[in-house]
């Protein structure tokens, strides 16, 4: 039951009150009033007045699940490494709805995590997704819904996809929003969906309903090691990600570490849509690097960030490398490249046996009107803790507290549907896949990337240092 999350020798999970540069960052211990191990002061059970009304909708929740990671740290608080030391968010989690119990547990059995943390917090535990949005009322009574399906015992199709019910989920919240007549921000853990039909039909159907939607992951806003922001409107040449783990899992992680930068370009008036799609596996990833498919420059550029590079020539790592038991998603090395409608190309590898992390590189031309290259770590610090969970709850926060995302929901759109356009091609023998679905899709990049630049950890140096 614990998927991806349980790293053990090789992969970790992935999946914000923003500090801007030149912000003050903590030079001395943090002001919490007791001391951080024991978790921060303990809230009084309930909502309070005045705080945003969260429901929290879970496939699962069990330990170092996406909702332990999530709705636990809206309800236990976490760390900031900056004046802020402990914090808790500022919205209340009233509700919550979980579809599974792992291990066979009944929802009437006591020991379940999700089931122990509703009592803990006076959270009101619920048997449907209507009962915890309208709270038992027959209307909608919270102004915010955190939807998390991610994790449980749910199919693969044919594309190696785990048919997570985020589409299902979110037409339910909808039904009591048409009901109701009024729409609440919504968050969606990761991709709207698998398939990249029903992801266009939600963002319309919330368009409709005015219900402000966001998505993704932690990528976009966890840490940058060292940090990058390239200006928007620059020219972009070329740009690539090197990254690691399951195919669709991970995949999706890669391509919104692409999308997040590549957005920012120059698109000469061309919306940010993507015309084509095309996966690669084996040999036949070398082969396109060596066709000047992709740049083993900018691989090279990529891999100096890495922290977990492994010695040796990628090729044979890649070779070398043997997938966990059961877990055929795991594939060595992976290709996928895509073609934007204004004629830029961008690269993903999956390069399992050789790292395990994610970096990009890309070729910008600067204001001498020469190239340079560029690029960074996005950084996801291990479990138990794996604090990329951090910088993205804070932007949910700022999210169910302004009703205004923080970058437009069309990039997880997009993301999610060049994964899903990337997958066909695999099981299409790697074939170009021309995607007009995705073209047309346009939106602009936010000023501000949004990832979270206070220290990772303590930053106070040691006296004898």
């Amino acid at each position: 039951m614990h998927d991806d999350l349980t790293r053990r020798g090789f992969f970790n999970a992935a999946g914000l009150s923003m500090i801007l540069p030149g912000a003050a960052v903590a030079d001395r211990p943090s002001p919490a009033a007791i001391p951080h191990a024991l978790g921060g002061p303990a809230p009084e059970p309930g909502p309070r007045p005045g705080r945003p009304k969260v429901a929290a909708l879970a496939s699962t929740y069990y330990y170092l699940s996406h909702a332990y990671h999530i709705v636990g740290r809206f309800l236990d608080g976490f760390i900031l490494h900056d004046d802020r030391g402990f914090y808790r968010p500022e919205v209340d989690i009233v509700s919550l709805y979980i579809e599974q119990f792992p291990d066979g547990v009944a929802p009437s059995a006591i020991g379940d995590l999700g089931r122990a943390k509703a009592e803990q917090y006076g959270v009101r535990l619920c048997a449907s997704i209507e009962e915890a949005l309208t709270l038992g009322t027959g209307e909608l009574a919270v102004d915010a819904v955190l939807l998390i399906a991610e994790h449980g015992d749910y199919p693969l199709n044919d594309k190696l996809q785990k048919l997570y019910p985020r589409g299902r989920y979110f037409r339910a919240v909808l039904d009591v929003v048409r009901r109701s007549g009024r729409g609440v921000p919504v968050f969606i853990d990761k991709h709207l969906s698998y398939d990249r039909a029903e992801a266009a039909e939600m963002v319309s159907s919330a368009k409709e309903l005015g219900v402000p939607l966001m998505a993704g992951s932690s990528l976009p806003v966890t840490w940058r090691l060292p940090h990058l922001e390239v200006p928007l409107g620059k020219t972009w040449q070329d740009a690539l990600v090197a990254s690691r783990g399951e195919i669709e899992i991970f995949g999706f992680h890669a391509l919104e570490t692409l999308q997040c930068m590549v957005e920012r370009r120059d698109r000469r008036g061309q919306p940010q849509g993507v015309v084509a799609v095309t996966y690669l596996e084996g040999d036949a990833v070398w082969e396109a690097g060596d066709a000047g498919q992709w740049s083993w420059e900018l691989l090279d550029e990529a891999l100096s960030r890495s922290h977990t590079q492994n010695p040796g020539d990628v090729r044979q790592n890649t070779k070398d490398f043997v997938h966990p038991p059961g877990r055929p998603t795991f594939l060595q090395p992976v290709a996928f490249l895509v073609e934007y409608a204004d004629g830029f190309k961008g690269t993903v590898l999956i390069l399992n046996g050789h790292i395990d992390d994610t970096s990009i590189a890309a070729r910008v031309v600067g204001d001498d009107g020469l190239p340079v290259d560029v690029s960074t770590l996005v950084y996801l610090p291990a479990p138990p803790g794996a604090d990329f969970f951090t910088p993205l709850v804070l932007r949910i926060e700022d999210f169910f507290r302004s009703g205004k995302p923080p970058y437009p929901v069309e990039r997880t759109q997009l993301t999610g549907g060049v994964l899903d356009a990337a997958l066909e091609s695999r099981i299409r023998g790697g074939v170009r896949i021309e995607t007009p679905d995705l073209a047309s899709i346009d939106y602009e990049a936010p000023a501000d990337s949004g990832d979270l630049r206070a220290p990772v950890a303590n930053p106070r140096p040691n006296p004898f240092s």
